[in-house]
């Protein structure tokens, strides 16, 4: 944004994941910005602890882009990795005329069609659609496609309703949400063995709303990913108002 917003119009929260043995896995970051039309997105995310011993990622993406009445349209789409000592750079730019341009380093490991791009959002404008979709009073029963530079995929929603969750994982939350069910259908630009593909696969969010304005955010998961299941829970949420702690 050529303005830093302010502060009142950010949300900034802050994750931590654990593994399957309860190990410390995953901190992330993530502040959205949604200033009139115009919207922002800026993610961060660092392995902890054994499983950093095991995959050292850190990863820094951001996009911005315009709010319409119900969606969310990217411009730029960038994403900076560094996984297990080999840096990766993926950028996606979408033009006026509805075409898509996007590029990876180093290259993917299929070459992504310009008819498969047709209609993608970015990683994070996913992410941000549902959680407005659920803000203004929707549901979560919807399949966003995503291209992100060097993979596309879609992801499928299902709806679950609404629940109650109570404190778990050193999380001190309580209270309504709702939950989604999210699968990945990759599609191009992933390994042969299922095995290798990165990052969340399938697994069921839960949304609360927790600060003024159109969004639910996530405040508890539950993921298949390429380290097994993993469970991350909002700790700290800042913006709007609001200054929440809910876990160390």
């Amino acid at each position: 944004m050529a303005q830093s917003p302010p502060q009142a119009e950010r949300i900034a929260m802050r994750y931590e994941a654990f593994g399957s043995l309860g190990l410390h896995a995953v901190t992330s970051r993530t502040e959205i910005d949604e200033v009139g039309e115009r919207y922002a997105v800026a993610a961060e995310l660092e392995t902890r602890g054994v499983t950093g011993f095991l995959l050292d990622l850190a990863e820094h993406s951001n996009v911005k882009g315009r709010l319409t009445a119900d969606s969310a349209v990217p411009e730029a789409f960038r994403s900076d990795v560094r996984r297990n000592g080999e840096d990766r750079h993926d950028r996606v730019d979408y033009h006026d005329d509805g075409s898509i341009e996007g590029s990876a380093s180093p290259p993917p490991i299929t070459p992504i069609a310009a008819p498969q791009m047709r209609g993608t959002v970015d990683p994070l404008t996913a992410y941000l659609d549902v959680e407005r979709r659920l803000g203004r009073g929707g549901d979560c029963t919807v399949v966003i496609p995503v291209y992100e530079g060097r993979r596309r995929y879609d992801l499928n929603y299902t709806d679950r309703g609404e629940q109650i969750l109570s404190p778990a994982g050193g999380q001190q939350f309580k209270g309504a949400t709702h939950a989604c069910y999210m699968k990945r259908t990759e599609i191009a630009g992933f390994p042969a063995d299922p095995k290798e593909s990165e990052g969340a696969r399938e697994g069921t969010i839960w949304f609360a709303r927790l600060a003024p304005g159109d969004l639910m955010v996530p405040v508890r998961m539950e993921l298949e990913t390429e380290a097994g299941l993993v469970t991350g829970y909002l700790a700290e949420l800042h913006g709007r108002g609001v200054d929440l702690k809910l876990m160390e």
